[in-house]
């Protein structure tokens, strides 16, 4: 027993030392800009930068509008499965798990043939039509994520004794939806909501073929061109991400606790 406890602690200690080393190296690195001492010169040099500035702020923006579409689709569709129509169950959860096993660059791709600018429907014109598109696609590699979070919201509920106390009231299936049932299922839309931040945030490969300027892309064009700089990106990228998982943790337990009272 002492043998096996041993050997757990020292698999635990190779597993955190294997993602924690290099991050402590990457930091120390990004340290480094100045000769002869540690600085966090290399970070103000990247937020002073205006493309840095721009990228990141857009990807936010981005990230807020993925948040918000995905909500709206996702909601009202897992309610009404979960409602009315439980044989579409597993229908729907296969449709949703599709992001997770087609690579993110077919996705796009089709995206550039079914509407680049000859198509019936030219949304790579213009900045605007573009960004929507990257959003459509966002939502696409989010959904896997966010409909089983909302879907677990609503298992841990009540939803018909719900739906039929409103309908009783008077309440409108709208006001059902977005006043009754959504409140009650916060904790699984804000679970999908960091997870789809997180994703925005560090996602490459559609707005690159989309040559959108966001802070993936960003971080790739610096990386290719500067030493010090990306070490800081990247551990600002890290700092985000887990940031998101602390939130969601934070989430599912506050959700754990009201369930146990």
């Amino acid at each position: 027993m002492k043998k096996s406890s041993v050997l757990s602690w020292l698999i635990i200690l190779l597993a955190i030392s294997y993602f924690i080393i290099p991050l402590l190296s990457t930091f120390e690195f990004s340290l480094r800009m100045l000769r002869g001492q540690y600085s966090f010169e290399a970070y103000r040099v990247v937020f002073a930068q205006a493309e840095f500035q721009h990228a990141f702020i857009r990807s936010i923006l981005l990230a807020l509008a993925t948040i918000v579409l995905s909500i709206v689709l996702v909601v009202p569709a897992a309610y009404l499965v979960r409602l009315r129509l439980p044989s579409w169950r597993s229908p729907v959860e296969f449709v949703t798990l599709l992001p997770l096993v087609i690579p993110a660059i077919i996705i796009v791709f089709g995206y550039i043939r079914m509407f680049n600018s000859s198509s019936w429907l030219p949304l790579t014109d213009s900045e605007w039509t573009t960004d929507l598109l990257l959003t459509f696609g966002y939502v696409v590699l989010a959904l896997p994520y966010m409909y089983r979070s909302v879907d677990a919201g609503l298992r841990a509920i009540d939803v018909k004794t719900l739906t039929e106390a409103a309908q009783s009231l008077g309440a409108s299936s709208f006001t059902i939806l977005w006043q009754v049932i959504l409140p009650n299922i916060r904790s699984g839309v804000l679970s999908g909501s960091f997870i789809a931040f997180a994703i925005v945030i560090g996602e490459f490969t559609f707005a690159s073929l989309l040559n959108r300027p966001v802070f993936g892309t960003y971080l790739q064009l610096i990386g290719a061109n500067r030493a010090y700089e990306p070490s800081a990106l990247a551990i600002v990228a890290f700092i985000i991400t887990w940031a998101c998982m602390g939130l969601l943790q934070l989430v599912g337990r506050s959700r754990g606790a009201r369930a146990a009272r």
